[in-house]
């Protein structure tokens, strides 16, 4: 093996250009091999926009935002028009074998989230030698206990909780925090319980609004004049369905969003008092990485190139406890990981009289 290349892919999130620089820099000063950017992920790659990465490209990344290689949801398969070429209803593994023979290019490592490894398993079926590192601030692929981007995602959350129990407190209001994290309840319940939230809502646990609305008023009713409702965009009630926007991402996801709007407006309605939503959105994908997340990036991409040198393609970075191991890909692509319903910070936050939606 001597020239690999690497990708990121989906959404970006804290933590991505560190993992880029511990790929890198491993691959070269451990094993002498070249290093690949492909560009806007896997579109990057049906158009062949490659960098070679050397040391000093990568040097100073590791502090950044976001992902200097860019990311992409467009499923390149379907967009092969826009290339001079019909596009075709199967995604053309031979196309892209083509591609990575024609540029001397030996094993893939893609980042990113469950839609990058899924496409990156299909990849891997097809024979493309392929090793995946998880990342995603939604915490929801398999077989890791957490990805990177999460704990900085978490911590943007958790300040802006901070932040906003001033004005509520001083305007006696129930704030109502709408933050991502799709069908798990991963980010809200994490962020929530670390910045006090009063009322916690998760796409795990459909609430009872009659509850939520009991919640605010006890508090108004015992002095304590103000309320932070933390929901995430996900989150549903009971008997009822998640709130869409009614857009689609580029990979043709429905977008979720509205939650917040609907749930303050009803909190407002049943109880007269006065009631705000934030919506966090892409806040909570920005900045620097915390120092968990750059030391978990920096593990993740370490690992997965020596991964690649001994031919264990095919297989997934995790985190297992306190070890960075190796999954099949076919493991955790299977489904999402959603938050279990005996999940010890659930517990905890019932112990702190944090409304959960249910009884």
């Amino acid at each position: 093996m001597r020239r690999i290349a690497i990708l990121t892919g989906g959404g970006d999130c804290p933590g991505l250009n560190a993992v880029i620089r511990a790929v890198a820099k491993t691959a070269q000063n451990d094993h002498g091999l070249e290093v690949v950017g492909i560009r806007d992920s896997y579109w990057g790659l049906l158009c062949e926009d490659f960098v070679v990465l050397a040391n000093r490209d990568v040097s100073g990344i590791l502090n950044q935002g976001g992902t200097i290689l860019g990311a992409s949801r467009v499923n390149p398969f379907e967009e092969t028009h826009r290339l001079g070429r019909l596009a075709s209803p199967k995604e053309d593994w031979g196309y892209v074998k083509r591609i990575l023979k024609r540029h001397r290019i030996d094993a893939l490592v893609t980042v990113g989230g469950d839609g990058t490894q899924r496409v990156a398993h299909r990849a891997s079926l097809a024979g493309i030698p392929i090793v995946a590192i998880p990342k995603t601030i939604d915490n929801d692929i398999r077989e890791t206990d957490v990805t990177f981007g999460f704990d900085s995602a978490v911590s943007l959350v958790m300040q802006s909780l901070d932040i906003l129990h001033t004005t509520a407190m001083s305007h006696h209001r129930a704030m109502v925090v709408e933050v991502m994290g799709r069908s798990v309840g991963w980010l809200a319940l994490y962020a929530g319980v670390a910045g006090g939230g009063d009322v916690i809502l998760i796409p795990e646990i459909p609430y009872d609004l009659e509850l939520v609305h009991e919640k605010v008023l006890h508090r108004n009713s015992t002095g304590k004049r103000f309320s932070i409702v933390v929901v995430a965009e996900g989150a549903r009630a009971r008997g009822g369905e998640a709130t869409f926007s009614g857009d689609t991402d580029a990979s043709g996801r429905a977008i979720f969003g509205g939650v917040g709007k609907r749930l303050a407006d009803r909190i407002e309605e049943s109880t007269g008092i006065e009631s705000r939503v934030t919506v966090l959105g892409h806040l909570q994908r920005g900045g620097p990485p915390t120092a968990y997340d750059r030391l978990l990036a920096t593990r993740f991409g370490h690992h997965a190139v020596h991964l690649l040198v001994e031919r264990e393609f095919g297989r997934m970075v995790a985190l297992k406890g306190a070890h960075v191991k190796s999954v099949p890909l076919e493991k955790a692509t299977r489904k999402t990981k959603p938050v279990p319903p005996d999940h010890p910070l659930i517990q905890a936050a019932r112990s702190l009289d944090t409304c959960l939606g249910d009884k």
